[in-house]
Parts: structure tokens; sequence; C-alpha cells
């Protein structure tokens, strides 16, 4: 199994998005960076752990966990000219982009900050605390993981 972290903005699809849908389970579009999409297409697999990320708000940081339930498929809004996630050199003969389902695991009772993530002195490998990451998928070590996840549960 791997760890995993995922960002999203939570007015868009936040947590809370993911903990109301029937079977809390969604799928995970919209990713167009090609770093992070490869992560999604080579190395996501179903069982692997996702850090449930808010970015771009006013409580940034890990809000909850969730699992990946089905593995890397077709992202449909490149295809849909009236998303914002299109992209017009796609087809469906040819995809560029590809998207994950996860399952809501586990919602904090409240987010664990990017200061608090960033001040664990243990926490040195994580892409997030390091300069110039912007990835909106990033791998985790499994003991990061242990240790973020045991921080959010105080």
């Amino acid at each position: 199994m791997n760890y995993w972290l995922f960002k999203s903005e939570p007015d868009v699809f936040g947590i809370q998005h993911l903990a109301v849908r029937p079977q809390q389970t969604a799928f995970w579009e919209g990713v167009r960076n090609y770093q992070a999409r490869n992560f999604l297409r080579d190395e996501v697999k179903v069982g692997d752990l996702v850090l449930f990320y808010h970015s771009s708000c006013k409580d940034v940081g890990i809000a909850g966990i969730a699992e990946v339930v089905r593995e890397a498929y077709p992202d449909h809004t490149q295809f849909d000219p009236e998303s914002k996630y299109f992209d017009p050199k796609a087809s469906p003969d040819n995809p560029r982009w590809v998207m994950v389902d996860v399952k809501l695991v586990e919602k904090f009772s409240r987010v664990l900050s990017l200061a608090s993530i960033k001040a664990m002195p243990e926490i040195t490998e994580l892409a997030l605390v390091k300069k110039g990451h912007r990835l909106s998928i990033m791998p985790v070590l499994a003991e990061e993981y242990e240790r973020l996840v045991a921080r959010a549960r105080r």
C-alpha cells in the first residue's frame, strides 16, 4: 500500500462534499499537471490511503483520510467543452488525463494546519514542506503518514 496527499480547494470539492455523497465515494477529476497525472496513472492503486488536504482557503491543511477505490481511468471532463478542465488536444481515442475514485475513511474533527505540519521536526520528506513543491498529488512516506494522522487525531 502507498500513501498520498491529494490537494483540493474545499469550496470546489472539500472533504464535506465527499462525506455527503452516496457511499461517501467520488471521482477525483481535474488534475492537469503531468507529474501529478503520472502518479495517478502509474502509481496510485486501489487500497492506497490519501491525506485529503484543503488548499487555497482559510483553514489550509489535512482535513481527513480517503481510500482509493478505483484506479486511473480517463477523466471525462477533458472531453467536455463546457468544463473548465476541457483539453482540446485530448480525445477518447487518446485521452491525456486520468482520474481515480476515492472513498471517505475519516473526517478529522479539525484540520491539521500547514503551520502545524511544518512545525513537526519529523516531517522532512513530504514535498508539501519543501520550497517550490506545488503538486496537487504527492507521495507520502508511510512513517510520515502515520505521524501526520496521529497528530491530526489529537
